[in-house]
């Protein structure tokens, strides 16, 4: 039977939240562990803390962070108390593997999860400070995730530069455009999404660490404070400070808003990229059929032949869920009265959440979805010949009328643009391709 580290806090905890959410993210329990070492060192060198206890809270710490602890991590991120059985957990854990190797190097000392592993903290500093570590670390996953992902419709892009096609409004005919511009413009609506989450990152840096129960400081001495971040600093390799208000970011979770905002606008967009990628690939007879997926799997049980854009409508369903989730967020951080946000294990999980699989799932469809596309030029040409596109190019030359009525005669007649402004005589053939040129000279 494997051995049981944490005690009647997390015993307690499992049994009043018994429920079958799924546990508390590792990149969360990790983050607070990074904290608890920070925190043991900083409490050493501030003089709060012995020479012994330090090091082995340090090194059940730096086991947890290996992963060698990971099933005792058992909560469901579903529970009450501001995420106070989240932090007793991690705290009882690292205490009773501390405990242990003291016992087994001899020595006759006891380390309390709440007096020597918490000390000068609080789950209410502790565990935002920890959310943000975790945050910022899958922002930056998610970013370098969005350089790929800009970089396979730039080359999408380049390749399609010289394809011309139809573009469309209100999924009518409208003007003569070119695939590689709509591949570009994807590529551009991405980096604008990347730099608002870009921006927000900062703002993850201001930590309310040492501010305790309410952003008082209260049990955090001068010394400590000033040293924890440092400490911080070194064990998770990033450059976090203090807020300018403690109390101000214990009571106050909008950052946590703002970045899952800013994460579902970049969902949103994927979204509606993905919804036209659908469309220009619907088909393969009776749609667009403009662009060519590659086939990744059999697309039905019952059709022989059909193939679904899988990974399309996989970054749709992702938009769906960031979205509720960021609904959640928003609500749990409304929700914070007085000093203290009380759903902070909502915005936890779901934040976390979001983020991570708005990596996974954009990296796959840049992956085998974007890159693998291919254009079918004859469509393209096919559908632009066959619109009434044309006649916006023509106007300036045959006037807003004459080519208003040339389109209502095309619709009416079957006859291409072309053909009727060669038949009446409007224009030669010279003339005709250099007005509706997309690549002048």
């Amino acid at each position: 039977m494997p051995k049981i580290y944490y005690g009647e806090q997390t015993r307690k905890a499992l049994n009043n939240f018994s429920f079958s959410a799924p546990p508390v993210s590792m990149e969360f329990i990790y983050a607070i562990a990074e904290i608890k070492k920070a925190a043991a060192n900083a409490n050493y060198l501030a003089g709060n803390l012995d020479r012994q206890r330090r090091a082995a809270i340090v090194r059940a710490c730096e086991e947890i962070l290996l992963g060698r602890l990971d099933g005792q991590f058992k909560l469901p991120v579903l529970q009450g108390g501001a995420g106070t059985s989240i932090n007793m957990n991690v705290n009882e854990i690292v205490a009773g593997r501390a405990n242990e190797i003291l016992r087994e190097q001899g020595e006759n000392i006891i380390v309390h999860p709440n007096d020597h592993v918490n000390r000068s903290q609080s789950t209410n500093d502790v565990n935002p400070s920890a959310l943000k570590v975790a945050s910022v670390r899958l922002a930056n996953r998610l970013l370098k995730v969005l350089d790929g992902v800009i970089t396979a419709f730039e080359k999408k892009a380049r390749e399609f530069q010289n394809i011309p096609k139809l573009g469309r409004t209100h999924l009518q005919d409208a003007v003569p455009t070119t695939l590689g511009a709509e591949f570009q413009s994807f590529a551009e609506t991405l980096r604008r999404n990347q730099k608002r989450i870009k921006e927000t990152v900062p703002y993850f840096l201001e930590l309310n660490l040492g501010g305790t129960a309410i952003g008082d400081c209260v049990n955090a001495s001068p010394k400590y404070l000033k040293t924890v971040y440092v400490e911080l600093n070194k064990i998770a390799k990033l450059y976090f400070k203090p807020a300018a208000s403690l109390m101000s970011q214990t009571s106050s979770q909008t950052d946590f808003a703002m970045m899952s905002q800013m994460l579902t606008l970049l969902c949103l967009d994927a979204s509606k990229i993905a919804n036209d990628i659908r469309l220009l690939s619907s088909g393969p007879k009776g749609g667009l059929g403009e662009i060519v997926l590659a086939e990744l799997q059999k697309g039905s049980s019952i059709m022989p032949g059909k193939v679904n854009p899988i990974l399309p409508e996989t970054v749709n369903q992702l938009y769906f869920w960031v979205s509720g989730s960021n609904l959640s967020i928003e609500h749990a951080a409304q929700a914070s009265q007085l000093e203290l946000c009380v759903m902070g294990p909502t915005i936890a999980d779901n934040l976390i959440m979001s983020l991570r699989l708005a990596a996974e799932v954009l990296e796959k469809f840049a992956k085998d979805c974007v890159l693998t596309l291919k254009a079918n030029k004859e469509k393209c040409l096919e559908h632009l010949e066959k619109s009434t596109a044309y006649a916006t190019l023509l106007s300036p030359k045959l006037g807003y009328d004459a080519a208003a009525c040339l389109v209502k005669e095309s619709v009416s007649s079957g006859k291409t643009i072309r053909a009727l402004v060669l038949e009446k005589g409007l224009m030669d053939k010279e003339e005709f391709e250099k007005a509706v040129s997309l690549f002048k000279a």
